[in-house]
């Protein structure tokens, strides 16, 4: 999608959203000029007091690719505040606004940041929305109502990608901290990110851009982990039989995650998929996000071996029913680990790091090979290298990923570390 004139485009689009009853929040302070809000939706529900939706127009933002199916598209409520696109613009993002954001007691506001496959709603505000919170009961409200009640100003961000490209997703990060600041009129944000959000969070304070990318503005005070993988991981390309039957469609598989395959043989009939790959493949880059996350791990937890084709999965090659390139081939392609580790986390923004250590997601294949919280081993969600400025670091053994974001015991420590 090209970016829109911001002159008789933008005229027309608020005419629209006037007379569809849309407003738009009052500024308090100037937002940056690149920043185009297109609309404002407000009693959203969920604990938020409003979702605001706004354009980047800087160049350099561009259309990402999305799976033909629909796995990856917008749903939801989002849908509606997305302007009813499916695959939006990644230039694009939704600025959610809890409870007591301009009324809290505790001045300095704190962005929430998802991960991957995700929304702010699910994340933040209603972890059992889709019935996959980690638990077998879910709560009706999360991290985002637990900090208003405790006088935060809480906001979220909620991307366009649901597995967009973690350079994309910095900027927007550094977008949203730029318009709560102009809003409130303070110099810094503590920044709470979870997942694969942990790698857009670090990307943008440690100034790792694209060449027209800007640069960190020094506006974040504390940057919060949970579940980050600092370390990277390796569980698309180590699990990888598993990980392929649930995703390649030729064979059932329906979930919106890459694999780590080119070819797959289902049902008898060798296929090709590949928009589902980890790398660029005809033409083809879905999942841009995950191959930014990865790093090896087979030295230190070896590679399940009990796994069908599981030397050619890991290391590339034509196995009996998979062909792929390998874990280094896509390290290569574009993770960001080492580059993030290399840049270092600027020394004045106190860095916690929150682990859990229950490998027992339901309905999903856990992360065995080392201690984990299912999918992200301990050691590299508390993986410290290039952070000067370590303020914390806690593993609550008994929890899964999922649950970091929202059980008590993950909102007591990051609400302890926000004080």
């Amino acid at each position: 999608m090209p970016h829109p004139v911001r002159s008789l485009c933008t005229a027309l689009l608020t005419a629209a959203l006037l007379l569809l009853g849309i407003g738009t929040v009052p500024a308090h302070a100037a937002a940056p000029p690149y920043l185009a809000q297109e609309a404002v939706f407000t009693a959203p529900g969920n604990g938020w007091d409003r979702v605001e939706r706004y354009l980047d127009t800087t160049t350099g933002f561009r259309a990402e690719q999305y799976p033909s199916d629909g796995r990856g598209d917008q749903d939801g409520a989002r849908l509606t505040w997305f302007g009813g696109v499916r695959q939006p613009y990644s230039g694009r993002f939704l600025l959610y606004s809890g409870t007591g954001w301009n009324t809290g007691p505790i001045t300095t506001p704190v962005l929430l940041v998802h991960g991957a496959n995700d929304n702010a709603d699910r994340a933040w505000a209603d972890p059992g929305a889709t019935g996959s919170c980690g638990a077998s009961g879910c709560p009706s409200t999360g991290l985002a109502q637990n900090l208003a009640a405790s006088g935060h100003r809480v906001f979220a961000i909620n991307f366009a990608h649901k597995q967009g490209d973690n350079l994309l997703q910095a900027q927007a990060v550094g977008d949203a901290i730029a318009l709560i600041r102009a809003r409130l009129g303070v110099a810094q944000v503590d920044v709470v990110a979870w997942s694969k959000g942990e790698v857009a969070a670090r990307a943008y304070v440690s100034s790792v851009r694209p060449s027209w990318g800007r640069a960190y503005a020094g506006d974040v005070r504390r940057l919060i982990t949970l579940g980050g993988p600092h370390g990277g991981l390796d569980y698309t390309y180590a699990h990888g039989w598993a990980f392929s039957l649930a995703t390649w469609p030729a064979c059932g598989g329906t979930a919106n995650a890459p694999s780590p395959h080119l070819y797959m043989t289902c049902y008898g009939s060798y296929t090709a998929q590949p928009c589902l790959g980890v790398l660029p493949s005809g033409g083809y880059d879905c999942f841009p996000g995950q191959r930014q996350l990865l790093a090896r791990w087979d030295g230190r937890y070896g590679v399940d071996s009990t796994a069908q084709d599981w030397w050619t999965t890991y290391y590339g090659g034509q196995g009996f029913y998979t062909s792929g390139q390998g874990i280094q081939a896509a390290i290569d392609a574009g993770s960001l680990i080492a580059p993030l580790q290399r840049a270092g986390i600027p020394a004045s923004v106190r860095t916690y790091l929150l682990a859990g250590g229950s490998a027992d997601i339901p309905g999903i294949l856990n992360e065995g090979r080392g201690p984990s919280d299912g999918l992200v081993f301990t050691a590299s969600a508390l993986d410290t290298t290039g952070i000067p400025t370590v303020g914390g670091t806690a593993l609550l053994g008994g929890l899964n990923h999922m649950e970091l974001a929202w059980a008590p015991a993950a909102v007591q420590q990051i609400t302890s570390w926000l004080a």
